[in-house]
């Protein structure tokens, strides 16, 4: 099991840039599989990027590509998630997710993960 602790939520103009970042407790993050989800005021949470455990795999929903980045670095025990061009439709509270890995495999769903951050806020104003 790993716990998870997001940071680098905040207030950004429409735009900008913002990088989230997913800390990991334990010794075996480099086996889990991660991801981020968004989930905004009245909607449900959606699926936002994954990465595979070695970090070589990695896709993102239609509505960021080419916006977001997400990567990791295995000795930190930290998965990031880079926002640029954001906009007012991003706004959100962003989770990272880790499920244990399996190959190249991502995952794309909210169930198929296991341990889940507490969520930051992120809000993109006009």
């Amino acid at each position: 099991q790993v716990q998870l602790v997001e940071s680098g939520g905040g207030l950004v103009q429409a735009g900008g840039s913002l990088r989230l970042s997913c800390a990991a407790s334990g010794r075996t993050f480099s086996s889990y599989a991660m991801g981020w989800f968004r989930q905004a005021p009245g909607k449900e949470r959606e699926f936002v990027a994954a990465i595979s455990m070695s970090g070589r795999t990695t896709d993102y929903a239609d509505s960021v590509k080419g916006r977001f980045t997400i990567s990791r670095d295995n000795a930190k025990n930290t998965v990031y998630l880079q926002m640029n061009s954001l906009k007012p439709a991003d706004t959100a509270v962003y989770y990272c997710a880790a499920t244990i890995g399996y190959g190249a495999i991502i995952y794309y769903e909210d169930y198929e993960y296991t341990n889940w951050g507490q969520g930051t806020q992120v809000t993109v104003s006009k």
